[in-house]
């Protein structure tokens, strides 16, 4: 059984259980100073470039904003709900959903999609090991 739950709307995290939930569902991110993060590589800054347009267009869709610390070859996203002055649902999902997108490897899935050629001229971000 988990050490968490679904919260209602705006409902907050404690500090326990947005430890049990990142280790359970978001193993690359972690919980620093009242925010849930996750540093992102890339390969240069072309990739850091589509990491963040990515990241902005979901965080836009979702109404949701992150804040970004953006450096030539990664990506730190920082989660924390303001309106509420916490972590929440909201926090998570979005996380989920940045994760999901950014990690997506097609090739690994089969298919038309192939994915990015293993050539260090196409490459752009830095999959982690256990995806």
């Amino acid at each position: 059984m988990s050490e968490w739950r679904k919260r209602e709307n705006q409902e907050l995290y404690t500090d326990s259980e947005v430890a049990s939930r990142l280790k359970a569902q978001l193993p690359h991110w972690y919980y620093e100073k009242g925010w849930i993060r996750r540093k992102y590589k890339t390969t240069g800054w072309k990739g850091t470039l589509m990491v963040v347009n990515t990241v902005g267009h979901l965080a836009e869709v979702a109404f949701h904003h992150p804040d970004l610390n953006v450096s030539y070859a990664f990506v730190i996203v920082k989660l924390m709900n303001h309106a509420a002055k916490g972590i929440t649902d909201k926090d998570f999902e979005l996380a989920l959903k940045i994760e999901e997108v950014l990690m997506w490897q097609p090739g690994k899935e089969g298919g038309a999609l192939e994915g990015t050629p293993d050539d260090p001229r196409f490459k752009y971000i830095k999959y982690d090991e256990c995806v």
